[in-house]
């Protein structure tokens, strides 16, 4: 209470002064309050408060941008899947005209013509490979490979994509042969050189046995080590007769655990080297249990040109297919016709005689003869003849099959020394001697049979890819609502730490007007007062 009599202080006055001060600053806060919808506009206001809500902030904005950033990568997964989807139906119709090429009504000028409406798939093919971007990075063409979206607020929150390399001379199959593919004597087991070339795909161990001739086959029953990008698995290699459709077989029974799967397919191309009667017994299996055994007899004779006519031969073996397996073509080499036995399914193709065991060569009575010449399932260009003359009184012919291997990534088969190959350097590479689908040539029936098989491995590879990029944008997908529903949530917490309750605020805000319009109407009373004692001057 101030003192009668005194003017040099105005203790009232101060007294109000104070609390009109006071009444401001709250005035102040709740019109920001009013102004801004938060209850926090900076740390003074509430010190604990304000860094919680910036950490919800940190989160909420990098969700946010989590969002964006898995909308581009669906974008991204979609551009690419398109792409994929075009280059499978490119490969259909490249399927389709290998099918056709593959029958034995067209002649070579209609599969050259073939060849040329495979050959502009094929490009296509590849321009989509190389040429498919999403913001200046190529998609298809291997190099986008270990990416990573980043799908969450929070530092290695991430999921990975890889997209394989679509490119022509990276789908289709690697080549391992079932010895180096060729013919064997079933009666001393020497071979019988078919002049087959080695499949260059895979790494061999120096110890690789190899066969007589020069190649080799399977040299006894073991386990074979398959090792893929899933996996490893253990295939049964049965006996030195054992078949390409039987390791593809096995191969694949494990295909879930390696990754790695595999097609068969055995054929084999003879020079006629003389006209006259023929005749032998023909079957698939072993070159100790033949099955499916049937006789052929044909008689070759001299067709126009200087030409063997072989259709007669051929026309006796197709009319056994259906029991045999295996298929009869021709082909012509150098000017040469020659006659192709096919077995798709891979399985052996065994010759002998007409009656009696596999090593009685040709039925007696056969003036003409059979010399092994090539092996078109491994794609030999220029084939030369090197004996293994196939005739009256020589050994029965075992012929085996080629396995070609298909896997989406790098794999590796173990204990290689339980396979033969025609040669012994240890330089394991990976698919530099297969087939990929920028080698298919369907200017012969049998590089029509192959390229179906590569398309078809091709477009299983394009089909995983695509599945692996469907889960992938799935998974994205899911990471995008649910970054969407915790940012959600996290501003819902954040609301409650930070915005101001505006019917409070707005009831507040009255309270301390009133009390500054009466704060100053105080102070001027208090003012007031003071003045009163200058009247008792003189």
């Amino acid at each position: 209470m101030a003192i009668s009599g005194i003017i040099n202080t105005n203790a009232s006055a101060l007294s109000t002064l104070d609390a009109l001060n006071g009444t401001q600053g709250s005035l102040n806060t709740y019109l920001q309050q009013l102004s801004t919808g938060k209850s926090i506009n900076g740390p003074a206001d509430n010190p604990a408060g304000y860094a919680i809500a910036q950490r919800f902030q940190t989160q909420i904005n990098g969700l946010n941008q989590a969002v964006s950033n898995g909308n581009q990568g669906v974008s991204l997964v979609q551009t690419a899947t398109g792409a994929i989807q075009n280059q499978t139906s490119l490969l259909q119709q490249i399927r389709t005209t290998a099918v056709q090429a593959a029958n034995a009504s067209n002649t070579t000028s209609d599969r050259q013509a073939l060849q040329g409406v495979v050959s502009q798939l094929l490009a296509q093919v590849q321009t989509i490979a190389t040429q498919t971007q999403f913001n200046g990075q190529n998609l298809l063409d291997g190099t986008f490979a270990g990416a990573a979206f980043q799908v969450g607020a929070n530092s290695n929150q991430i999921i990975n994509v890889a997209v394989g390399d679509t490119k022509t001379n990276a789908m289709g199959n690697y080549t391992l042969t079932s010895g180096s593919g060729g013919a064997y004597s079933s009666s001393s087991g020497a071979f019988i050189d078919g002049g087959y070339a080695a499949g260059g795909a895979f790494t061999v161990s120096s110890g690789a046995t190899l066969g007589a001739g020069g190649a080799g086959n399977f040299t006894t029953a073991d386990n074979l080590g398959v090792s893929g990008s899933v996996g490893s698995a253990a295939v049964k290699v049965n006996s030195t007769d054992e078949s390409a459709y039987n390791l593809a077989q096995s191969v694949n029974a494990v295909s879930a655990q390696t990754g790695v799967s595999a097609q068969a397919y055995t054929s084999v191309a003879f020079q006629v080297t003389s006209t006259g009667s023929i005749s032998f017994s023909l079957g698939n299996g072993s070159s100790g249990s033949v099955s499916n055994k049937v006789n052929i007899s044909a008689t070759i004779s001299s067709g126009s040109g200087g030409q063997i006519d072989l259709s007669s031969l051929v026309t006796a073996v197709n009319n056994q297919a259906a029991i045999t397996g295996v298929s009869a073509s021709t082909q012509t080499v150098n000017g040469t016709q020659e006659l192709v036995l096919t077995q798709s399914q891979g399985r052996n193709i065994v010759m002998q005689a007409g009656t009696g065991t596999a090593t009685s060569g040709l039925s007696s009575g056969s003036t003409a003869s059979l010399q092994v010449v090539s092996n078109p399932s491994l794609g030999s260009t220029s084939p030369t003849p090197v004996g293994g003359t196939f005739s009256s009184g020589s050994g029965g012919l075992l012929i085996q099959g080629a396995v070609q291997f298909q896997s989406s990534s790098s794999y590796a088969i173990g204990n290689a020394n339980e396979i033969g190959f025609s040669s012994q350097a240890a330089s394991l590479t990976s698919g530099a001697g297969g087939s990929a689908v920028a080698s298919i040539n369907v200017t012969t029936a049998a590089g029509a049979q192959q390229a179906i098989g590569i398309v078809d491995q091709a477009i299983n590879y394009l089909n995983q890819q695509n599945g692996s990029l469907g889960a992938i944008q799935n998974r994205i997908q899911a990471s995008v609502s649910n970054d969407q529903t915790t940012a959600t949530n996290l501003q819902s917490a954040q609301s409650v730490v930070q915005d101001a309750n505006i019917a409070q605020a707005t009831s507040q805000l009255t309270k301390y007007q009133i009390l500054q319009q009466a704060g100053i109407s105080t102070l001027a009373q208090e003012n007031s007062l003071q003045q009163s004692y200058l009247k008792l001057l003189p």
